[in-house]
């Protein structure tokens, strides 16, 4: 079959998504603003959120543009741009998700207070659904235009690898950007208002809320988006460069990848207009939603394998993917939203210590159930899914329903900033009881998405390894060589390494919040009765310098070892440093995600009414334990999945 007829489906797809993202938008847009305060807030919102990001693109232009030159030097002209390309297709990703979320955030408030919870629910989820739209649309465009000009070229491999490093460095940068600026405003404003001045969340007297809000989407929306867009091209990336291996040129395995996931685009249409239609819980409605987006990949995915004569235990493969997925989410969901976080919300009746030490316990005993399911995945999908190349696309499967499964996490940030607003703009119980209860929902959705965001980030990353091993002719590695064995100690401590610098970011950061929200509260006469205005800006300005700042450092760090390592130590040593690399920062990332979302929800259970309330000791050694979740689950442990995918992309590359 001639490669036409895929490279057609591809951008067919990417192209009927993109219409998708432009439906969404334009649902959104034609619901009036009519509240004169609700407006001015947002605008005050998308205006930090769209300033921040302007900001932090220019940087990481400057980025782009250095290492480009350098790809250029070493792999040619063609290498360096298609990586400029793939750079750019996530930064507009993430500039598309983050405008939809900064008009769907007031929106939705404004539904809740007219038309009630489904109405409030709908416009959140649709808000969210153009960044899941998008992350799968350009994905697509990108592997599709690679496909019509290069299929045939020898440096096929090496351009989509280029396409990838792209991806995977805007992806760091706008993650770890995103989540310093997010948790420092974050801490700032829970420490001094809740704690100190006894104000409730989201005050429109505390001057770092606006800066809270700003960071829900610069690093829940924008920086998690270009998080999965990286992986989902990873994925595809990974795949292919091991079919070229297996199969030669045979174009049918070889479009497998991106095929899967033109299906797991219109299976995430079907399940957004099942979502449309039904009337049910929101939490139901969500999951439904991933649920029907999955059966829709499944059929479709075994139609088409059928009749392209490919292997059914590829389809075993695929199925893996799936199912590995769905119960990722379902145990970090426990861990997060069940049981566990009751525990935590008690152990604050006897102060901050014990809950940051049932909170650690509850983290990192998260990490073993989700640890062995994906081993257990891999293990049986090299046996029965078809080696290495059913490893991979267990890894494509897992993320072919990207359009769903982002939405269902975009739509938390939402959420949270609509209660935000709903508070600042004077809305009332009943307004905010309806936003609380998405919000809540919008929590547990983050966790179970930072949660599947990890295990694609784990089989993506070993999808990588397999291509890094099969180009660098490594058939075993022996962990008694001494060149292996420091490989692996100095991957290991990478983790380590990156997560103190961006635990160390947030808390200077956010000391100078916590100062300048307690000078504004001390010299502004009247902010506490409400009579005057706090400087908002000054808030924004103080999170946007440190996240600015502070991004560069682990950045650098993460593409340079690689290359250190690789020449210095040999390949060998370098598939030892991804070894330990992926295995710690799987750990380390799991741990932090689902311990942070483990306080948070513990501090949200105590403010519905438990163990106290809103103002007991019990809430304020909560808050204490929300304010160290708060990098954990937000900053740090979502740095460590670019981490390891960065590492082994640009580990790929060193070897072609």
């Amino acid at each position: 079959m001639q490669i036409g007829y895929f490279v057609a489906a591809m951008i067919g797809a990417s192209l009927f998504g993109m219409c998708v993202v432009g439906l969404l938008f334009n649902l959104i847009r034609a619901s009036k603003i009519d509240d004169a305060k609700a407006g001015r807030i947002a605008a005050a919102i998308k205006s930090g959120a769209m300033t921040f990001l302007a900001e932090e693109y220019k940087i990481i232009g400057l980025v782009v543009l250095l290492s480009a030159i350098i790809i250029g030097i070493f792999f040619g002209l063609i290498s360096a741009v298609f990586f400029i390309f793939g750079s750019i297709l996530s930064m507009v990703t993430g500039l598309i998700g983050m405008s939809a979320a900064t008009q769907a955030n007031v929106r939705t408030t404004l539904a809740a207070r007219n038309k009630g919870e489904h109405a409030a629910f709908q416009m959140a989820f649709f808000g969210g659904g153009v960044m899941g739209f998008a992350v799968a649309s350009f994905g697509l465009l990108g592997m599709g235009i690679i496909f019509y000009l290069f299929s045939d070229n020898p440096n096929f491999v090496i351009i989509l690898t280029c396409f990838s490093i792209g991806a995977s460095l805007v992806a760091f940068f706008a993650r770890v950007g995103g989540g310093i600026f997010t948790k420092s405003a974050d801490v700032g404003a829970d420490l001094v208002g809740k704690i100190e001045e006894g104000i409730p969340e989201d005050d429109p007297r505390n001057p770092a809320v606006i800066a809270d809000n700003v960071g829900d989407c610069v690093g829940d929306t924008a920086g998690m988006g270009a998080d999965i867009y990286e992986s989902y091209v990873g994925a595809m990336v990974a795949s292919i460069i091991l079919a070229t291996t297996m199969y030669g040129q045979n174009l049918v395995y070889l479009t497998m990848p991106v095929i899967l996931a033109v299906i797991g685009l219109f299976g995430s249409v079907a399940g957004l207009l099942v979502n449309s239609v039904l009337r049910l819980e929101p939490a139901a409605m969500l999951r439904n939603a991933t649920y029907v987006a999955i059966a829709f990949l499944l059929l479709g995915s075994y139609i088409y394998m059928s009749l392209m004569g490919i292997e059914q235990a590829l389809f075993v493969a695929v199925l893996l993917g799936c199912l590995a997925g769905i119960l990722v989410g379902l145990i970090t969901e426990y861990y997060t939203g069940g049981t566990p976080v009751r525990k935590v919300a008690e152990s604050a009746r006897s102060g901050a210590a014990t809950n940051l030490i049932y909170g650690l316990s509850v983290g990192m005993e998260s990490t073993a159930a989700p640890v062995v399911l994906l081993a257990l995945i891999v293990l049986l999908a090299y046996t029965y899914g078809g080696g290495l190349f059913g490893v991979s696309l267990s890894a494509v499967s897992m993320l072919a329903t990207v359009g769903i499964t982002m939405t269902v996490d975009a739509y938390g940030p939402i959420a949270d900033n609509a209660g935000g607003i709903s508070e600042m703009a004077g809305f009332g119980q009943g307004v905010r009881k309806i936003t609380d209860k998405l919000d809540a929902l919008g929590n547990t959705t983050a966790a179970m998405g930072k949660g599947f965001a990890i295990g694609s980030a784990l089989l993506t990353a070993l999808a990588m390894f397999n291509a890094y091993a099969k180009e660098a002719h490594i058939a075993f590695l022996d962990i008694l060589d001494p060149y292996i064995l420091v490989g692996v100690f100095i991957g290991s401590i990478m983790p380590f390494v990156v997560s103190a610098l961006t635990m160390r970011s947030v808390g200077s950061a956010a000391l100078k919040m916590v100062m300048e929200v307690r000078r504004q509260f001390r010299e502004i006469p009247g902010l506490m009765e409400g009579k005057a205005e706090p400087d908002y800006t000054r808030c924004i300005a103080i999170s946007t310098q440190a996240a600015l700042k502070e991004m560069i450092l682990p950045g650098v760090l993460t593409v340079a070892l690689p290359v250190i390592i690789r020449f210095s130590l040999g390949k060998e040593a370098l598939g030892g440093m991804l070894v330990g690399a992926t295995l710690v920062g799987v750990l380390l990332a799991l741990m932090m995600a689902n311990g942070g979302g483990a306080w948070d929800n513990a501090k949200k259970y105590i403010e519905a009414g438990h163990f106290g309330g809103k103002g007991s000791d019990a809430h304020k050694a909560a808050v204490v334990g929300d304010t160290v979740g708060d990098p954990f689950k937000d900053t740090s442990g979502p740095a460590l999945n670019i981490l390891i995918k960065l590492m082994s992309v640009v580990s790929l590359l060193l070897v072609l």
